[in-house]
């Protein structure tokens, strides 16, 4: 019973959060990236998508997903281990690469790629469910995640 009902809170939380086909575009991308210029081929991106319209969960989840790498993980952010983008899909680069992963609403993923191949990490549901009054359970969650990714 407690899934169905979180279930239904997070269907109505990313309808309120980022429902892109009522947003213009812009002609500018808000896509941000803190990395270093070289890009490991083998690496992880964790990777924040949002809409215009942003609840303060949303706005949580790039908070607090921005300092877990930052300051968790900034040698391996340096060196090109790790990738944080910002990716606003509301814009045409954002969209084209929200359409890639197949997102229409505010989304986390956590993803690792190892020779080319891309495994894909989504972590939205456990965003939602801690980043508004369990910030320390998100970063936890998601700094094993990343740990679990790195010793693959």
């Amino acid at each position: 019973m407690k899934k169905i009902i979180l279930l239904i809170v997070l269907v109505i939380i990313s309808i309120s959060c980022g429902n892109k086909t009522n947003q213009t575009k812009s002609q500018t991308t808000k896509t941000t990236e803190t990395t270093k210029a070289v890009i490991n081929p083998n690496r992880i991106e964790v990777l924040y998508f949002h809409g215009k319209q942003r609840c303060i969960t949303c706005k949580n989840i790039e908070k607090y997903s921005k300092e877990v790498v930052e300051n968790d993980f900034s040698k391996e952010l340096k060196n090109g281990d790790i990738v944080f983008k910002v990716i606003d899909f509301s814009t045409p680069e954002g969209e084209a690469i929200a359409d890639k992963y197949e997102i229409s609403f505010s989304s986390l993923l956590v993803n690792k790629y190892t020779n080319g191949k891309e495994s894909i990490n989504d972590m939205t549901e456990h965003g939602f469910a801690t980043a508004k009054e369990k910030e320390a359970e998100f970063k936890t969650g998601l700094k094993e995640k990343i740990n679990e990714l790195l010793k693959k």
